[in-house]
């Protein structure tokens, strides 16, 4: 191989490097801010939450016939604060806020998702 050809070739990989990296960011960061928290026990809606509308932040209790768990609310987003489930993956989980990224807890049927914002199908 010619230095000509090396040179080509990382030139190329580089190119490529550099495309893939920009469409990985713009793809992390395009998420759609939600609006509108729903949060469902068993697959039946338990209570919808306009986030536009909190002002100051609060905690919501939830207590089922599957368990217990304890919701964080605020204007940017929602988060699972405490639960009486064996794992606490629902815990772990962070605060949502972006429409399409659930907080799912599967002992107590309950999943919490953002809906809302303007999305392209």
């Amino acid at each position: 191989m010619n230095i000509k050809s090396t040179k080509t070739w990382i030139i190329i990989f580089a190119a490529v490097l550099i495309i893939c990296t920009a469409a990985f960011l713009l793809l992390k960061h395009s998420g759609v801010q939600g609006t509108t928290a729903v949060i469902r026990v068993n697959g039946e809606v338990y209570e919808k939450i306009d986030l536009n509308a909190v002002a100051v932040a609060y905690d919501m209790e939830i207590s089922t016939e599957f368990g217990y768990n304890k919701l964080h609310i605020e204007h940017d987003g929602i988060s699972v604060i405490d639960a009486d489930c064996r794992d606490h993956i629902c815990m772990s989980q962070g605060k949502v806020s972006k429409a399409g990224v659930p907080i799912v807890c599967l002992p107590h049927k309950l999943t919490v998702e953002i809906e809302g914002g303007d999305i392209d199908a």
